[in-house]
C-alpha cells in the first residue's frame, strides 16, 4: 500500500455490519516454520444491515490454502484477494458456514499484532485491529460472536495451551502432539480473543464471589518468575472484591488467567478471562522493583479485571467510542488505587501526567477529541486524550452526579447494555436517565478537542462582606476547530481566612444540609459567570479547582504568600501540593527569563521559607511532603511557556535545586536520617512507601552539594539496600552529580547493578533508563553506546522504551541539544523501528511533533527530520499519519 492511498476513516461513515457471525470454531496447529489456522464460521445476515450487501471479511499476511461456503469448496472464481480484503463473489443465503484454512508465520511477526512469538512462546496481540493477521473475519468491535477454540501443539515445546473462557476437553496424541480446546460462554468481538502456548508454570489462588461461586485464579509466568507473582495475586483479589463492593460487579467464569509476556507493545490485554500481560506490569519482587512498580502492578492488574464488564461484558460498538471502555476503566482503576494507597498522592500523580502528556498532546498537531471523528490507523488513538481525559470526563460526571446518583447510573448502563457493544451517547444517556440531568451541554467534553481555560477573579467588598469570583472559560484552536462551544466544567472551590476554612454560602442558592458548608462544586456553563458567596467576614484565598476537578488551565493571579499561604493551610490535600507547584513555576519562570538574559540568578527567599516549614514539620504525610518537595518537572515548565528554551529551564531548575539543597541542608539531612530505618522486610505498603519516597527525595537533594560525606551516605545506601526502590534512587542521584570525584564511583556502582541484575529484564530496563535520562554531558553518545550493549534489543519494546523513548521524551536539555543531533538521533530510529515494529516506532515521534512551541532555529531541524521521515520511502500508516498531521 502506497502512502497516497492511505485513506482516513470518519465516525459519520459508520454502518452496521451487513453479516454478524454467530459461532466462530477456531482450529490451530502451532508449528515453528508456520502455523495452520483452520476457521469455521457462522454467519447471517444483519437485519440492520444491507439485504443484498456481499461479504468482505478482513485479512492481512495470510496465505490461504482453502475456502469453502457450507461444506463446498470453492473456486478462485468464486472470491476475490485484494488490498487484504476477501470478497466472496457468489450469491449467499441468509444462513451459512464459510471455512478457511490459512498459514501464518508467527515467529516472523515482530509487529507484535495478531499471533507472534516472545521469545520461546506464542501469544496473542489483537486489540485494535490484530485479529485480520490470524484468519479471515469481521475485524470490528460490533461483530460479537461465541468462540470455540482447539490448539494443537508439540506437547515437550508447548506444555501449556490456553484460550479465553473455559477448559471442556483436552487429549494427547501418539505423535507427542498434544491437544485442548476452550470455550467461551459469552459473545465477544475478536479483539478480545487470546491464544498463549508455551513452557510455562503458574501460581494458582482462589476468590470466592458475592453469590458463592469460586473462581480460580492463575498467573502463568516463566518457571524463573514464579516468585514474583505475589504481589499481582494479592492485588487481583483485592480488586475482585473492591469491583463487587464498589460497583456490584462480579466475575462470570469458573477460571481468570494472567500470563507474563516479554515482548508486548502495550502495558496488558483484557482478553476475556485470559488476560495478556507485559511481564513490567505483573512481575514485582523488593529487591528489583520500585515502590512505584509494585504500585503500577497493582493498578494495571486492576484495570484489566475491572475491563470484564467494562469493556469486555459491555463493549465498543465502533473504535470512536474506545474511550468508552477505556476512559470508565482508567477511572474506576483510579479510585481503586486511591482506596488501597493515599487518595491524595494518586490524584497528584494522576494530574501530574495529565498536565505534562495530554495537556501537551491538546497544545500539538495531534489533538484530538476524547472520541475522535476520524483516523488513519487506529493504534495512533491510544492516547492519552482517550484514555487518561477520557477518565476526566467520568470523573466529572461522579463529581456532578455525586457518588450515589452515578452509581445507579452505572448500575442503569451495565443492566440495559450487557452482552451488546455500544457508544458513548449511550453511556451519558444512562447517566442522564439515573439523574433527570440534561447532560447535553457536557458531551462537548467527548467531542471537542483542546484544554479549557478558566480566568478567576475574586472581588471582596468588606461593607456588604460579599466575595464575588468571575469566573470566565474559553480553549484555545485544535485541528478539529477554531471556535468552542463553552464546556459544562465543575469548579470545586473553599474560601480560606486566617482562622481556616470558610463557611459558604452561595446567593441565590440554598446551604447544604450537612455540617460542612466549606467548599462548593461551581457548575461553570457559560462563556463569562459570576458567583457571589454572602456572609464573608474577611477577605479570603480562594482555593479553587479543588481535587483538579476539571482538566483545565486555571488562570487567577496570585501572590507568592497567597500561594505560601495555600500550601501551609489549605485543607485540600491537592491543593495544597498545587500551591507548591504554582510558587515553582512563577519562581522559575523569572529564574529562566534571568537565564536568557544573562543576569546573575536569585532565588526567591519566600520558596526557601516555604520549604523549609514543610521539612520542619513532622506532622504531615511524608508522601505529600516528599511530593511539594519536588520542583515542578522540566516537562511540565515547557508544557506552562509560550516558547521553549529547553537549555534555560533546566539550567533555571538546576539552580533552584542547588540553592533550596545549600540552604536547607540541615533540615534535609535531618529528614533523611529521621526515615531510613535499619534493615526490616520490605513492605509496598502506603506509610513505608511515603517514607522512602521523602528519603530519597532529600538524597536527591543533598547530593548536589558536592560533598564527599554526602556521596558517602549515597554510597552507603546503595551498596545497603534491601530493595529497588533505595537501590535505584541512591544510583540515580550518583549518576547525576556533576562532581569530579564521584565518576569512578559512578562508573563502579553501574557495572555492579548490571552484573548482579543481567539476568532480570526488569531490572536491567531501569539500568538502562537510568542511563538514558542521566541529565550529566555526553547523553546522546551514552545512549549510543547502550544501543550497542548486549542487554538492548531493538524488536523488544520494553527496550526501546527504556532507552530511545526515555532519553527523546524525558531528557529535554539534551534531546533538544542545539546541533539538532537528538532530533536526527529519533528520526534514524524511528525509520528504523516503523519496518520492525510500526506501533512503536508511532509512539516514539512524539517529542518531533512539538515542534511549534520550540524556538526557530530548533523548529527548522525538527521539521526537517520530520520530511527526512516522510521522504524514505514506504511508511506504515501509523508513522505516516503522525508525520503528515505534524507537518500539516
Amino acid at each position: 500500500m502506497s502512502n497516497d492511498s492511505k485513506q482516513a476513516i470518519h465516525l459519520r461513515d459508520y454502518t452496521a455490519p451487513d453479516f454478524l457471525i454467530d459461532e466462530t470454531h477456531l482450529n490451530f496447529q502451532l508449528a515453528e516454520a508456520a502455523t495452520t489456522v483452520n476457521a469455521r464460521l457462522v454467519l447471517r445476515r444483519n437485519p440492520a444491515g444491507r439485504p443484498d450487501a456481499a461479504l468482505v471479511l478482513d485479512g492481512q499476511g495470510l496465505d490461504t490454502r482453502r475456502l469453502s461456503l457450507d461444506g463446498k469448496l470453492l473456486g478462485t472464481g468464486d472470491y476475490r484477494i485484494e488490498d487484504d480484503k476477501l470478497h466472496l463473489l457468489l450469491p449467499l443465503p441468509e444462513k451459512f458456514e464459510l471455512e478457511s484454512v490459512v498459514l501464518i508465520k508467527p515467529q516472523l511477526n515482530t509487529a507484535l499484532e495478531g499471533l507472534y512469538k516472545s521469545r520461546h512462546m506464542f501469544c496473542t496481540q489483537c486489540e485494535a485491529e490484530g485479529f485480520r493477521r490470524i484468519t479471515w473475519y469481521l475485524d470490528r468491535p460490533d461483530v460479537m460472536s461465541l468462540f470455540t477454540v482447539t490448539i494443537l501443539a508439540e506437547e515437550k515445546r508447548y506444555p501449556v495451551l490456553l484460550s479465553n473462557g473455559n477448559l471442556v476437553d483436552s487429549g494427547k496424541l501418539s505423535n507427542g502432539m498434544h491437544w485442548v480446546t476452550w470455550k467461551d460462554p459469552f459473545r465477544k468481538p475478536c479483539y478480545l480473543f487470546a491464544l498463549v502456548a508455551g513452557d510455562l508454570k503458574y501460581v494458582e489462588d482462589y476468590f470466592t464471589t458475592k453469590s458463592g461461586r469460586r473462581v480460580t485464579l492463575r498467573i502463568y509466568v516463566e518457571e524463573k518468575d514464579l516468585a514474583k507473582c505475589s504481589h499481582a495475586m494479592s492485588s487481583l483479589k483485592r480488586a475482585m472484591a473492591w469491583d463487587e463492593k464498589a460497583y456490584g460487579r462480579e466475575y462470570d467464569l469458573d477460571i481468570y488467567m494472567i500470563v507474563a509476556v516479554d515482548d508486548f507493545n502495550m502495558g496488558a490485554m483484557e482478553n476475556k478471562g485470559l488476560n495478556i500481560f507485559n511481564t513490567s506490569c505483573v512481575l514485582a519482587r523488593a529487591e528489583i522493583t520500585t515502590d512505584k512498580g509494585f504500585q503500577r502492578v497493582e493498578a494495571v492488574v486492576a484495570h484489566e479485571y475491572f475491563h470484564n464488564w467494562s469493556g469486555n461484558r459491555v463493549t465498543c460498538r465502533d473504535w470512536f467510542q474506545l474511550s468508552l471502555k477505556e476512559g470508565f476503566t482508567v477511572f474506576r482503576d483510579s479510585q481503586f488505587s486511591a482506596e488501597m494507597n493515599s487518595p491524595t498522592v494518586k490524584r497528584i500523580e494522576e494530574v501530574s501526567l495529565l498536565r505534562t502528556v495530554q495537556f501537551a498532546e491538546d497544545a500539538g498537531p495531534m489533538a484530538h477529541p476524547v472520541q475522535p471523528q476520524s483516523y488513519m490507523e487506529i493504534s495512533n488513538f491510544y492516547t492519552p486524550t482517550v484514555y487518561e481525559k477520557g477518565a476526566e470526563v467520568v470523573r466529572m460526571l461522579h463529581c456532578l452526579l455525586g457518588p450515589v446518583t452515578f452509581r445507579a447510573a452505572t448500575d442503569l448502563y451495565f443492566a440495559r447494555h450487557d452482552g451488546q457493544a455500544v457508544t458513548i451517547e449511550e453511556f451519558v444517556g444512562a447517566m442522564e436517565t439515573a439523574s433527570g440531568r440534561d447532560l447535553q451541554q457536557f458531551r462537548r467534553w467527548y467531542t471537542q478537542a483542546g484544554t479549557p481555560v478558566l480566568k478567576v477573579r475574586g472581588d471582596y467588598d468588606a461593607a456588604v462582606q460579599t466575595y464575588t469570583l468571575t469566573v470566565q472559560q474559553s480553549c484555545p484552536p485544535t485541528p478539529e476547530a477554531e471556535q468552542k462551544e463553552p464546556f459544562h466544567i465543575p469548579l470545586a472551590i473553599g474560601l480560606l481566612g486566617d482562622a481556616g476554612s470558610l463557611a459558604l454560602h452561595l446567593r441565590d442558592a440554598p446551604d447544604f444540609d450537612s455540617a460542612d458548608n466549606t467548599q462548593r462544586v461551581l457548575e461553570v456553563t457559560q462563556r463569562e459567570q459570576q458567583f457571589v458567596f454572602e456572609q464573608v467576614r474577611e477577605k479570603p484565598v480562594p482555593s479553587l479547582l479543588r481535587g483538579f476537578s476539571a482538566p483545565v488551565r486555571l488562570e487567577y493571579p496570585y501572590t507568592r504568600d497567597e500561594l505560601a499561604f495555600l500550601m501551609s493551610r489549605d485543607s485540600d490535600g491537592f491543593n495544597r501540593w498545587d500551591a507548591a507547584q504554582q510558587l515553582g513555576v512563577s519562581v522559575l519562570q523569572e529564574l529562566v527569563v534571568a537565564v536568557l538574559q544573562q543576569r546573575p540568578l536569585e532565588l526567591d527567599p519566600k520558596m526557601v521559607a516555604a520549604y523549609r516549614v514543610l521539612l520542619q514539620d513532622e506532622t504531615l504525610d511524608p508522601a505529600m511532603v516528599a511530593l511539594m518537595l519536588e520542583l515542578p518537572g522540566e516537562l511540565y515548565l515547557a508544557e506552562e511557556a509560550e516558547v521553549v528554551h529547553a537549555g534555560a529551564i533546566h539550567e533555571a531548575r538546576q539552580f533552584a535545586r542547588k540553592t533550596l539543597a545549600r540552604e536547607l541542608r540541615r533540615e534535609m539531612h535531618a529528614v533523611y536520617l529521621r526515615h531510613s530505618p535499619g534493615p526490616g522486610a520490605y513492605q509496598p505498603i502506603a506509610e513505608a512507601i511515603a517514607s522512602r519516597s521523602l528519603k530519597n527525595t532529600t538524597l536527591s537533594y543533598l547530593m548536589l552539594l558536592h560533598d564527599k560525606d554526602l556521596m558517602q551516605l549515597c554510597l552507603d545506601q546503595y551498596n545497603n539496600a534491601a530493595n529497588m526502590t533505595d537501590a535505584s534512587a541512591s544510583l540515580q542521584a550518583l549518576l547525576n552529580c556533576e562532581a569530579d570525584f564521584v565518576a569512578p564511583v559512578r562508573d563502579k556502582a553501574l557495572r555492579i547493578f548490571y552484573r548482579r541484575w543481567q539476568h532480570e529484564p526488569l531490572a536491567v530496563n531501569l539500568w538502562l533508563q537510568l542511563q538514558a535520562t542521566c541529565h550529566l554531558p555526553g547523553a546522546l553518545a551514552r545512549v549510543q553506546a547502550l544501543l550497542q550493549h548486549e542487554a538492548f534489543d531493538i524488536r523488544n519494546p520494553n527496550k526501546v522504551r527504556a532507552v530511545i523513548g526515555a532519553f527523546c521524551g524525558q531528557n529535554p536539555v539534551h534531546f533538544h541539544a542545539a546541533d539538532g543531533s537528538g532530533y536526527a538521533f529519533l528520526a534514524d530510529k524511528v525509520i528504523e523501528l516503523d519496518a520492525i515494529n510500526p506501533q512503536i516506532a508511532a509512539r516514539l515521534l512524539t517529542p518531533l511533533t512539538r515542534w511549534r512551541k520550540q524556538p526557530p532555529a530548533q523548529q527548522l531541524q525538527m521539521k526537517e527530520q520530520l520530511q527526512r521521515i516522510l521522504l524514505c520511502g514506504k511508511l506504515s500508516p501509523d508513522v505516516f499519519e503522525v508525520v503528515c498531521k505534524s507537518v500539516a
